[in-house]
């Protein structure tokens, strides 16, 4: 059986303050020609279909006009929550739906049941675990101890009594070690979110969703397929594909990467304010793009932007890189913050304030703190 599988579509989403809506409406036109050119029989979303928990309008209406072109060419889809969207909205109509084979995970309240899909080889069990945290899975199985995110996918997974014989399919939206972030993706305090990729050992092919950058974990078939739009700027070197998975006989996977062509590139320029604005800098260049700009003047152009927006409409962000910003420690424009994790944070303004690094001990006692401020706010 062929699977199409997707990740993190962040229907909604605005970067820099652009809405990133018609863009997204159109890359779901073109994985739909996937499906019809590849001949894709079954659809995996592996979570963060929304940007937001609360979606707007205009978000809503482009998945289920999505999920309705797909079930119109009557193909399972399998979907689950990430950790941008709620749970409970995602599974809402989920047993109706289900009558036309979009199968929407539910809420995670017991054990995993996998739905059961059949090819000339047998039957594949498809496994939808949504976004789970320690606290979460602890409800579920109070008499276990709980601590980690490495103990909650382990115990998620351990209580859905794989038959190891068959072939198994998981989707799963968690940061598994070794995978490569990026600055689009929500940082939690570093380290405690990550979960070892053995605890997937039983599943002949786990469709990973919560990482922007398309990857693998150690094999082939444990695997991110990334966004299919580009988030940041941090992602402009990300080959976004569709990720086409073959299952054939038991142990028997083949796996292809289909390019997305996106409305607009994001992509960075740099170079002086004469040198962009020369025509023979940008006649060869898609000038619609989205841009991060760097100017290397010594001198601010004024109304730089406005005036740079008649040749390059879309720039989303305009920064100076000159003596007098690397004098000051930084490039201005960019966000070297937003792409910290609250750990790295702490432990700078910590020096900074005391003239000294933090210990061990409490480094120790800060991580735990902020997990447990990290639970509050997203339980």
């Amino acid at each position: 059986m062929r699977f199409l599988h997707l990740s993190d579509l962040h229907l909604g989403k605005r970067v820099n303050e652009f809405s990133m809506l018609e863009d997204q409406a159109y890359i779901l036109k073109e994985i739909l020609n996937i499906i019809d050119e590849q001949k894709v029989e079954a659809v995996l979303i592996a979570g963060d279909i929304y940007d937001k928990v609360i979606p707007s309008a205009e978000a809503v209406r482009l998945l289920d006009d999505f999920l309705t072109r797909i079930a119109a060419r009557e193909l399972p889809v399998f979907l689950i929550s990430g950790n941008h969207d709620s749970a409970e909205r995602i599974a809402f109509g989920s047993r109706l739906m289900s009558s036309r084979q979009i199968y929407l995970s539910p809420v995670f309240e017991s054990d995993v049941e996998p739905v059961t899909i059949s090819d000339r080889y047998g039957e594949i069990n498809i496994y939808m675990l949504p976004f789970v945290k320690p606290s979460l899975v602890k409800r579920v199985y109070p008499e276990e101890e709980i601590i980690t995110y490495q103990d909650a996918v382990n115990a998620a997974v351990q209580h859905m009594q794989i038959d190891t014989d068959k072939r198994n399919i998981l989707l799963a939206h968690q940061f598994v070690t070794g995978a490569t972030r990026c600055d689009s993706e929500e940082l939690s305090v570093g380290g405690v979110d990550d979960v070892d990729a053995s605890v997937f050992d039983g599943f002949d092919y786990v469709a990973l969703g919560h990482l922007h950058g398309p990857q693998k974990i150690g094999k082939e078939t444990v695997r991110y397929s990334g966004t299919p739009l580009k988030y940041s700027f941090s992602e402009t070197n990300h080959k976004k594909a569709a990720v086409i998975v073959d299952v054939e006989g038991k142990g028997k996977i083949n796996i292809q990467q289909i390019p997305f062509l996106p409305k607009h590139d994001m992509r960075e320029v740099r170079g002086t304010y004469m040198e962009v604005t020369a025509l023979d800098f940008y006649k060869d260049m898609n000038t619609d793009d989205y841009l991060h700009i760097t100017l290397t003047d010594e001198e601010d152009i004024p109304d730089a932007i406005g005036k740079l927006r008649c040749i390059y409409p879309n720039i989303m962000k305009l920064s100076y890189d000159n003596l007098r910003t690397r004098a000051a420690g930084t490039v201005r424009g960019t966000a070297e913050v937003e792409e910290k994790s609250p750990m790295e944070l702490l432990r700078e303004f910590y020096e900074l304030q005391n003239n000294q690094p933090m210990t061990d001990e409490q480094e120790e006692i800060a991580r735990g703190m902020m997990e447990e401020i990290w639970e509050v706010i997203n339980s």
